[in-house]
């Protein structure tokens, strides 16, 4: 209880203090603690007031401290600020009493060397790159007038009733929504989701499929879109099957999806006035292109007119015209009819001149019989000349052959021996004792054996007597 009761004396003892003097209080206790400090960080949120005053915020991986910079330091810094620079500020530490927090009041900056976020994102965009999904040849043409048109994005913002503004100021179509967190770390999950789900949705489906996609994002520090950078929702951009356009942030940001994208918007409501032309530009060029056709019939009907006019005027009278062909027709049969009559009975005469003139053909016949026999009878005594002349030379040459004849020889007493074979034998070498021969003569054949000793071969011719010019004898 004693305890008790010096804690509430001792509260009640401290001076009551407003929030306003509390927070001068504050705002001096660390002016005098962090007179002067230098920094590093990276530049992110950067914008310059109309005023020419430098707002940004310098950031690690551990936490973010606001920054100012006033207009007569700005012109004085040695580089210009941008989102990602990594740089070392030197300032000092005060307070903002209005939002209760604290900044450096930057007095000095120089580059500490390129951002770890950016580094991060340069070094995914040229990997992507490299793979091909930001090629032009990729990109699809968006449509002249989509009836369906999809839009990923927040529910919430101020981003989707600027769109379906623009849209319904322009030319009114159906927009189908579909809800995503643009921010934080579930963001990019959706955002690839949404673009996937349209991209398979059918066609004839419960929910239409859209003839254009719309993927928007207010503006915001580099932070607050990372979820557009992220490679998930790149590579989702690219394979999308649907046009689409991307519209994130300010003109100024840019993301990796803009390089996926068939088209980049610089702001939501672009992407909006990109989606569809101006209904009333449209309704008023058709009636214009109507009107300008309308004139350009009239007046090519009105030349036509003066030109049919004008090569009617140069035709003669139709009604003569027709008279006259109609005279001339007739005349015309008449004497077609007269040169029939004519040309037939010419044609007549001849024609019995010719068949007189021809022979007949009977007569034609009987002289090429006649003929035809003659021929006849003349080639039957020319070939029986030469059988009789090819008869005569065979008798001759049989006489001959017939002269010639081994049989001839034997009737003038000479003998043909041979072998039991019926081989002829022409030398007494040939003959074995003990073989059976066998002897024609001119009238008959007699069968003998041979006997003695074998024979012996007969002299040469120049062991023979020498001729004595006396003939010798067959026997």
């Amino acid at each position: 209880m004693t305890e008790k009761k010096s804690l509430e004396e001792s509260v009640h003892n401290l001076p009551e203090l407003s929030v306003g003097e509390l927070s001068q209080a504050l705002k001096s206790t660390l002016e005098d603690r962090f007179p002067r400090v230098r920094v590093r960080g990276e530049i992110t949120g950067f914008k310059q007031a109309a005023s020419g005053h430098m707002y940004l915020r310098l950031k690690d991986d551990d936490a973010v401290l606001d920054g100012v910079c006033w207009r007569g330091t700005a012109g004085r810094l040695s580089i210009v600020p941008e989102d990602g620079m990594e740089v070392v500020a030197t300032g000092r530490i005060t307070a903002y009493g209005s939002r209760s927090s604290y900044q450096i009041v930057i007095d000095t900056m120089e580059l500490a060397g390129e951002g770890a976020l950016l580094k991060l994102l340069q070094e995914r965009k040229r990997r992507l790159s490299e793979e091909g999904l930001f090629e032009p040849d990729r990109k699809k043409d968006l449509p002249f007038l989509p009836q369906v048109i999809g839009v990923v994005s927040s529910p919430t913002g101020a981003v989707i009733r600027d769109i379906l503004h623009r849209l319904s100021d322009r030319f009114p179509v159906r927009v189908v929504l579909w809800p995503v967190l643009v921010q934080g770390d579930k963001a990019a999950a959706e955002i690839s989701a949404a673009i996937t789900g349209f991209s398979n949705l059918k066609e004839g489906g419960p929910v239409p499929r859209p003839d254009l996609l719309i993927v928007a994002r207010g503006g915001g520090s580099l932070e607050d879109l990372m979820a557009f950078n992220d490679e998930g929702v790149v590579r989702a951009a690219a394979a999308c099957t649907i046009a689409l356009i991307s519209a994130v942030g300010h003109e100024t940001d840019t993301t990796l999806i803009d390089f996926a994208a068939d088209m980049r918007a610089p702001t939501p409501s672009a992407a909006a006035e990109m989606a569809v032309p101006v209904r009333t530009e449209l309704l008023a060029r058709v009636m214009n292109n109507g009107m300008r056709l309308v004139n350009v019939m009239n007046r090519s009907l009105s030349q036509h007119r003066t030109l049919v006019e004008g090569l009617g005027r140069g035709l003669p009278n139709l009604r003569r015209v027709v008279e006259e062909a109609s005279q001339r027709l007739d005349d015309w049969a008449e004497r077609l009819t007269n040169s029939l009559r004519t040309g037939l009975a010419s044609r007549r005469a001849r024609l019995a001149e010719t068949a007189a003139a021809l022979p007949k053909p009977g007569q034609q016949i009987n002289h090429a019989r006649s003929r035809l026999e003659g021929e006849a009878r003349a080639m039957g005594q020319a070939a029986k000349g030469v059988v009789s002349a090819r008869l005569q030379h065979l008798k001759q040459a049989a006489a001959l052959l017939e002269s010639f004849s081994y049989q001839r020889v034997l009737e003038r007493g000479f003998a043909l021996v041979s072998d039991s074979s019926g081989n002829a034998l022409s030398a007494a070498a040939e003959v074995k004792p003990g073989m059976g021969l066998e002897i024609q003569f001119h009238d008959a054949k007699v069968t003998a054996q041979a006997s003695g000793k074998p024979a012996q071969p007969a002299k040469s011719a120049r062991s023979l007597k020498k001729d004595d010019g006396k003939q010798g004898s067959l026997l």
